[in-house]
């Protein structure tokens, strides 16, 4: 007999709705709007709001933009990154979500809660080695992390002269400039035009490496909003919100490393477009995997033991899995930019409230 049909739980599912009568709030009629299918379609539908929208504000943005004047939007998703992991994801991962209609019970098991952190940890210590391996390949000057510290090298420009050569951000119009500038001899101030530096081998490696640490990170993206979907669709969707969030400084600080790096402001673009290719692959890999590798509760759900002996298929380790990405992305990559500090007393702890307050917006989101 199914559980639901023991008449003390009957009891308790009537015990339960009045109570706590079913009520529809406006975050979920629009949810319902915004996702509207099963599973697989909401996860597509997620990836498509979360890589479209972020990559064309950056037809706004201009190509000498100050990666500095980010870090209040870089607040703002790392309180809404945490708010997500913390309120939503791992509650989710070890109890699962309350129904409105009717109580649930849990079972412990003794291995389960194990995998479920050991899984946890793997995405985690999967960010530290692709982080590590990206400094390592730039020579330790910079990693790819998720706050964009590394387009710091903004403050020196691929090449210097006048204030109106370094505005359009291409270095090679800089270059078509320099033989007119070289050979006027009208003014002594366009004759010593000379570019301060070249950009640096290392610093065009930086920024190709760049676009594949953000197109690996746009796949765990994926992974991330499928995974969510098929635990349920009020994870899904504050998931998306999390990630939509987290998307516009992400691809603001990419495009701005990318410019410095040598690329045309179309050029940017179209890379960080090809990029978001990343999360659609990560969401039909998730996708895949919770339809064919099972799971405890999706569609893919299989009977007999799992792994370990427990409940628990393949396709339940991919929540854990991108929570622990999320703990990262959060956490290592982004404090150390909050935490940097300038010599003005006054003016760090105007700047720190305002980073407190919009870190606190974002996860009051989340928790909403």
């Amino acid at each position: 007999m199914h559980s639901q049909e023991c008449p003390l739980v009957q009891s308790l599912n009537q015990h339960k709705l009045v109570t706590h009568p079913v009520t529809s709030s406006v975050t979920s009629r629009i949810f319902a709007v915004l996702f509207p299918g099963n599973p697989a379609v909401n996860a597509l539908l997620a990836t498509l709001y979360i890589s479209g929208p972020p990559n064309f504000l950056l037809a706004l943005c201009p190509p000498n933009i100050d990666p500095s004047s980010l870090s209040v939007m870089v607040a703002f998703a790392v309180g809404g990154l945490l708010g997500d992991t913390l309120f939503h994801l791992l509650p989710e991962i070890f109890l699962g979500e309350d129904s409105p209609e009717h109580v649930r019970f849990v079972m412990v098991e003794p291995n389960k809660n194990l995998l479920l952190g050991v899984a946890i940890m793997v995405g985690f210590i999967t960010f530290v080695a692709m982080d590590k391996g990206l400094r390592i390949a730039t020579g330790g000057e910079s990693g790819h992390d998720h706050s964009h510290g590394a387009v710091e090298r903004d403050e020196k420009p691929a090449a210097r002269g006048t204030a109106s050569s370094v505005d359009s951000g291409d270095a090679s119009a800089v270059r078509q400039r320099k033989p007119a500038s070289s050979s006027d001899s009208t003014s002594p101030s366009t004759t010593t035009f000379i570019p301060d530096k070249e950009i640096s081998p290392s610093v065009k490696l930086g920024g190709y490496l760049n676009l594949i640490a953000d197109f690996t990170h746009n796949i765990t993206d994926g992974l991330a909003l499928s995974s969510s979907f098929y635990a349920s669709p009020t994870i899904g969707a504050t998931t998306t919100v999390a990630v939509f969030f987290h998307e516009i400084p992400h691809e603001v600080g990419d495009f701005a490393l990318l410019i410095q790096s040598g690329f045309s402001k179309r050029q940017a673009m179209g890379a960080q477009f090809v990029t978001a290719v990343g999360a659609f692959l990560g969401t039909a890999i998730g996708i895949a995997v919770q339809e064919f590798g099972g799971s405890s509760s999706g569609a893919g759900a299989v009977s007999g033991p799992g792994l370990w002996g427990t409940s628990l298929q393949w396709g339940d380790m991919l929540l854990p899995f991108t929570a622990g990405t999320f703990l990262y992305v959060g956490t290592v990559a982004v404090i150390p930019e909050l935490l940097e500090t300038g010599p003005d007393r006054g003016l760090e702890l105007r700047k720190t409230a305002t980073q407190f307050a919009a870190m606190a917006a974002g996860a009051g989101i989340m928790l909403a």
